[in-house]
């Protein structure tokens, strides 16, 4: 299961993600929020990360304007490795070296198709497992 959160800025794109992951039959934990409102972003990337980390969601996707308050927001918690992206290359990097456990993305940045194809790349692309990548994500957790 993915945990899926954003602020207000990213409703709509979170939205159309929740409903492609659905066509693909992966399903999704929306821990919202649901109106373009203004709303406190860190609340919803604790949210997410909170499912992470007590193993409900192996993953999970935050949307915000540009991806960037989400990023700095999660990678406060320990055992999260998030990592904005946008572009495909990017979202496979990420998994392949970084094991990253959580994709950010800026609504304000990329369009709904390209943000579609990083989803994709970033939930099909399994880490590597190198020796040198183990051994910096250890690094990291320390």
């Amino acid at each position: 299961m993915i945990a899926i959160g954003c602020d207000h800025g990213g409703v709509e794109l979170k939205d159309e993600i929740v409903k492609h992951l659905e066509k693909k039959g992966i399903e999704c934990k929306d821990v919202g929020c649901y109106t373009s409102e203004s709303c406190d972003y860190p609340v919803y990337a604790k949210k997410v990360t909170d499912l992470i980390t007590s193993k409900e969601c192996k993953e999970g996707i935050l949307v915000c304007g540009t991806g960037i308050g989400m990023s700095i927001a999660a990678n406060k918690v320990k055992g999260i490795r998030a990592a904005v992206c946008g572009d495909c290359f990017s979202a496979q990097a990420t998994k392949e070296h970084n094991n990253a456990n959580v994709l950010c993305l800026g609504a304000r940045v990329v369009g709904t198709g390209l943000a579609l194809k990083i989803v994709d790349t970033f939930l099909e692309t399994e880490f590597s497992n190198g020796e040198r990548h183990v051994r910096r994500i250890d690094m990291l957790e320390q």
